[in-house]
């Protein structure tokens, strides 16, 4: 069954340590993607999801400038950001693993999300339904080639190595043709 990330209702973001003693926070504003989850056999779900690199927000616009250069994503040669599942590991009711490769600046690399599937309803604003879920990792910025960095006076540096990146989706899907009838009746 294939779901419909809900833009307006998700958000993925990212935290790096900044100067050695706190968190610069960012997101991306612009995504898609498809999701085929199979709640019966979530091991049979798949995720495929694009994230448009320039679309980075810390609320700094010259930062932002700075993460979209050659430095950090280079945007203009590598506009998209892509995850694509390669298998769902369930390790409780509503836990599992998808374990997929993330490309950034052409780069790609396997990567696990710990996830937590949080159920789903049907929406009030329509025939169909709404799922959520909630997914995080932490990754090595230098394994795709995110090396820039400026080292401090008093030691350490800048910006660290682990970015830790953290999901929240709304997914919906069109109600099953007799169930939208039932709803327009």
């Amino acid at each position: 069954m294939s779901w419909q990330i809900d833009s307006a209702h998700s958000e993925i973001q990212f935290k790096v340590r900044h100067m050695m003693v706190s968190w610069a926070r960012g997101s991306f504003e612009k995504f898609s993607g498809e999701i085929h989850f199979d709640e019966q056999n979530p091991e049979k779900s798949t995720v495929d999801v694009q994230i448009d690199a320039a679309s980075i927000n810390t609320r700094q616009p010259d930062r932002d400038a700075h993460l979209r250069s050659p430095d950090f994503f280079d945007a203009p040669n590598h506009p998209y950001i892509t995850f694509k599942s390669k298998r769902v590991e369930k390790t409780g009711n509503n836990t599992g693993k998808i374990v997929g490769d993330l490309t950034i600046r052409g780069v790609t690399k396997e990567v696990t999300l710990d996830t937590t599937y949080s159920g789903q309803h049907k929406s009030p604003f329509g025939p169909f339904l709404a799922a959520g879920f909630s997914a995080e990792t932490t990754i090595s910025r230098k394994e795709w080639g995110l090396t820039w960095n400026s080292a401090l006076e008093g030691g350490g540096v800048l910006v660290s190595d682990d970015v830790h990146i953290s999901i929240e989706l709304e997914l919906n899907k069109a109600a099953e043709p007799e169930a939208a009838a039932a709803a327009n009746a």
